[in-house]
């Protein structure tokens, strides 16, 4: 693992310590790693989990909760006027209608919630002490200014069709190239 020195809002910071006391696993995950590590100002900040969507409105019961997308894992919590949205580690089903999944399987591995997503850039994970999970190569992508899919380009865009749009609205707003 690669060290990054991320700065975390607090409220996050707060929302990744109740998690790990109330010993599950956290990640900021996605766009505000991405962001971040582009010297970019995050519009969100995500958090990945091993916490089911039950443990982790439980964790977050002194808080203002809201079921964004139980079935799908996600749970949105308020904390000092930030919302944080917080879904569970997750594998996704079938694509039957090249755009969402039929269904989503929880998993305890944090490898195979990143191995769904859809570009190596929105699938890099990062713990408050800064430890970079990396294992599609986003760094890489990053620095080369590239944006490729996690895995076979073809069975992501076939996946969710939406994906080559994001892919064309990434490369125009980062100023990458598509591989």
């Amino acid at each position: 693992m690669t060290h990054v020195d991320i700065v975390i809002p607090k409220p996050v910071c707060k929302a990744l310590d109740l998690l790990r006391e109330a010993g599950f696993e956290g990640f900021v995950v996605g766009g505000c790693v991405r962001d971040f590590l582009l010297h970019r100002e995050p519009g969100d900040w995500d958090i990945t989990t091993n916490a089911l969507p039950e443990q982790t409105k439980e964790v977050f019961s002194a808080y203002r909760t809201i079921d964004v997308g139980m079935k799908h894992g996600t749970v949105a919590v308020l904390i000092d006027d930030m919302l944080i949205e917080t879904t569970t580690y997750r594998v996704d089903g079938e694509y039957l209608d090249n755009r969402h999944p039929s269904d989503v399987t929880f998993t305890r591995n944090l490898r195979e919630d990143l191995a769904r997503r859809d570009f190596t850039v929105n699938a890099l994970a990062c713990s408050k002490d800064g430890e970079l999970v990396d294992e599609f190569g986003g760094m890489k992508d990053l620095n080369d200014r590239v944006i490729r899919c996690v895995g076979n380009p073809g069975e992501r865009f076939a996946e969710d069709a939406l994906r080559i749009m994001r892919a064309l609205r990434f490369s125009a707003t980062l100023g990458f190239s598509n591989r």
